[in-house]
């Protein structure tokens, strides 16, 4: 059965299912955000959505606003089956939602309806899950409160960072929306309703969620690593220069919050408000990634020392 597909996406997240879905459907426009300067030099840098729609020969608009009437017109004349959105960044409308016949379908990176929210991978791993996932859901008004359509499920990893998982999910997400989709195209599949009283949210990170607190328990520390890895990442303060935690482990042991209990070819362990954390791999500003014993040594940090 022949699928006529609006995509919406902006991030590489996106990137896989929007190629997943050309090999298989017929996609007739791409939306995405619009370019802007990035980096230090501040270069103009089109998403990696735009990107690949390029790559494909696809056309692919950045519109400011989705309520412009012209938006609706053009949708209205390209009579879309399904309108899929990823990681889009822009809410839709209920006129454009309402639009194509089989729905506008969503690809969350999160087993709804738990960490609804803009940052579910990170939510994940922040609030110690065992595992994490992709929902496909058919979408309302509501900030990811849509029916849900499919789910597939996989383990979080005692060692798994933010950009770990975001790379199995980008991958199973591919899959999981052209499975579906084929299924809603051929009436197989039966959405449903979330349940509300389960619901738990998330919001945008922000670069002072990175900042270590050897107060709190080690293995919070540990899941606050990971979850900021790669952004906006974790980091401690030496006097007022943020050093960039790469890696670390909670460990067993005890001691002050924020004293070095000794320095290793593994690393530095410190006291923290229970138990032992050690840094594995750290970053000074404007140098490399290094491990945190090479650290130590250049910074002459010894056992006794405070980080704080």
């Amino acid at each position: 059965m022949t699928c006529r597909i609006v995509f919406m996406g902006s991030p590489e997240f996106a990137t896989t299912t929007l190629r997943a879905l050309y090999e298989h459907f017929e996609i007739i426009q791409v939306f995405s955000q619009a370019d802007k300067p990035t980096g230090r030099g501040k270069a103009i840098t089109s998403t990696p959505v735009k990107r690949v729609s390029q790559q494909l020969g696809l056309p692919c608009c950045e519109p400011e606003n989705l309520r412009d009437p012209g938006i609706l017109d053009m949708l209205k004349e390209l009579e879309p089956d399904a309108i899929v959105v990823v990681a889009y960044g822009k809410f839709l409308p209920e006129s454009i939602l309402e639009l194509p016949r089989t729905g506008c379908l969503n690809l969350h990176a999160s087993l709804l309806p738990r960490h609804r929210g803009p940052s579910p991978i990170s939510a994940s791993i922040l609030s110690g899950d065992d595992e994490t996932g992709l929902t496909v859901m058919l979408m309302d008004l509501g900030m990811d409160t849509g029916a849900i359509l499919s789910q597939r499920k996989i383990p979080i990893g005692e060692r798994d960072s933010t950009g770990d998982l975001h790379d199995k999910l980008m991958e199973l997400g591919a899959s999981l929306m052209v499975e579906t989709l084929s299924k809603l195209m051929n009436n197989a599949i039966k959405p449903v309703p979330q349940d509300d009283s389960k619901a738990t949210y998330c919001r945008l990170l922000r670069k002072s969620d990175g900042l270590l607190d050897w107060n709190l328990d080690a293995k919070q520390l540990d899941r606050i690593v990971r979850a900021m890895n790669p952004w906006p990442g974790a980091f401690f303060l030496m006097g007022h220069e943020p050093v960039k935690v790469w890696s670390g482990i909670a460990s067993e042991g005890q001691a002050e919050p924020g004293m070095i209990t000794g320095v290793t070819p593994d690393g530095i362990e410190i006291g923290t408000g229970n138990g032992l954390f050690r840094l594995e791999e750290v970053q000074a500003p404007s140098k490399k990634r290094i491990s945190s014993s090479d650290f130590a040594r250049g910074k002459r940090l010894k056992e006794g020392t405070y980080l704080i």
